[in-house]
């Protein structure tokens, strides 16, 4: 999940997603890499998109139904329109925002994630996903975690290869928040006949970055011991779509879910 800055030969995610966003932070090897993928998959921009879209909708009703006022992005990516503390802070002056990753090119970017309103706050921590604890020592210099805290997951748990690991990661980062907090995550899922060519594409491309896709089966069991939101895991296009989900397809490969910590 980390990646040297210098080396533009091979594909990194974060410059991939960015270029399947419209972004403009990407090189060459990032824009082969991706439309090749999008030559074998054609829906793999939309899946892109509908991950967003996701995101917008989830951070609305978190600050709007739930009072949520804290999140933490972790996997953030590079910045894009409609960041989650833009979205937040749009809706709820005073939320306070961590994202994390540490991929250099996203650190150099950082500025762009570090605006905020007067009332709230946003900060970045560069660490790995991969070392949860470090994750949550530096974000508790942002927030409370006596209060409610929105994790955010999104695109990021299907680059961790290991099942295990995988599970480790998420219960450890769930397992530090309160009562009340919420777990926002999207996946890649193998039920989408897609998905599989997609990942395999993707993964002979020459990435540091393999993903390992996940059933949607699989990918529920993130959100053990937590109350799933309905409709529960699905395409990112059906959950609680609106009048934003109408130009995308009905499904795509990225499935999420929102769900409560009791």
């Amino acid at each position: 999940m980390s990646a040297e800055v210098t080396d533009f030969t091979r594909p990194v995610s974060a410059r991939v997603w960015n270029y399947w966003l419209g972004g403009k932070d990407h090189y060459a090897a990032d824009r082969r890499a991706g439309d090749e993928v999008a030559r074998h998959v054609p829906g793999i921009a939309a899946a892109a998109r509908a991950d967003r879209r996701f995101l917008g909708r989830a951070v609305r009703l978190l600050v709007e139904d739930a009072g949520v006022r804290q999140f933490l992005d972790v996997g953030t990516g590079l910045p894009t329109a409609d960041n989650t503390h833009e979205m937040a802070q749009r809706l709820a002056p005073d939320a306070r925002i961590v994202y994390v990753d540490n991929d250099p090119l996203v650190l150099s970017h950082a500025r762009a994630l570090l605006t905020s309103t007067p009332e709230g706050a946003t900060s970045y921590v560069d660490a790995d996903a991969r070392s949860p604890e470090a994750v949550l020592r530096a974000a508790a210099r942002t927030l409370d975690f006596d209060r409610p805290v929105a994790l955010m997951l999104l695109a990021i748990v299907h680059l961790i290869t290991d099942d295990a690991e995988a599970a480790r990661i998420v219960r450890t980062l769930v397992d530090a928040l309160p009562s009340g907090s919420y777990l926002v995550l999207t996946h890649a899922c193998l039920d989408v006949e897609a998905t599989r060519t997609a990942m395999d594409v993707w993964n002979e491309s020459g990435t540091p970055h393999p993903i390992r896709a996940r059933g949607r089966a699989e990918i529920g069991t993130f959100f053990d011991g937590l109350d799933l939101l309905e409709p529960g895991v699905v395409t990112c296009p059906r959950w609680r779509p609106g009048p934003d989900g109408t130009d995308f397809p009905d499904e795509v490969m990225t499935f999420g879910g929102v769900a409560r910590k009791p």
